[in-house]
């Protein structure tokens, strides 16, 4: 089995449960598709400026996590981290996976009795919610051009 170095890899067996995306059986499948696509654009502003193909995951982590969740079901919880934003990451059943840890690189985070988040909540931001239609959109048109 490939190495992957984002929390969870190891054990990210959940299935699709959603055919929106095709290809996608799980999120291993998810996360090399992802890397192929994350960019500066679908970055957080605010972090938009420290981002690189070295480090693709940064500012990624609530669109990643949401298009996760449309795909795998599950919920969408978020380590409060010290400047007062969440970084967002899946729960599905007992499964828990971080697509996008690797921007902490050797930090470690922790994933339990953390809050849930709603996408209702994240996408009141309509920047972030245009950011989650474009990620959304070159997912799916990497998908079809495979």
């Amino acid at each position: 089995m490939k190495e992957y170095y984002f929390y969870g890899w190891a054990a990210a067996d959940v299935p699709a449960v959603s055919d929106t995306c095709p290809g996608i059986a799980n999120p291993r499948d998810l996360y090399d598709a992802l890397s192929d696509v994350w960019c500066a654009e679908t970055c957080a502003p605010r972090m938009r400026d420290n981002w690189s193909r070295a480090n693709r995951t940064l500012g990624q982590c609530s669109i990643t996590a949401f298009l996760a969740q449309d795909i795998f079901g599950g919920k969408v919880y978020g380590v409060l981290l010290s400047d007062g934003h969440f970084h967002c990451y899946n729960v599905v059943g007992g499964c828990v996976f971080d697509l996008t840890s690797e921007q902490f690189g050797d930090t470690e985070l922790s994933y339990e009795n953390n809050p849930e988040q709603f996408r209702e909540v994240h996408f009141a931001d309509p920047d972030k919610k245009m950011r989650y239609e474009y990620l959304k959109q070159l997912l799916l048109k990497r998908q079809r051009g495979r």
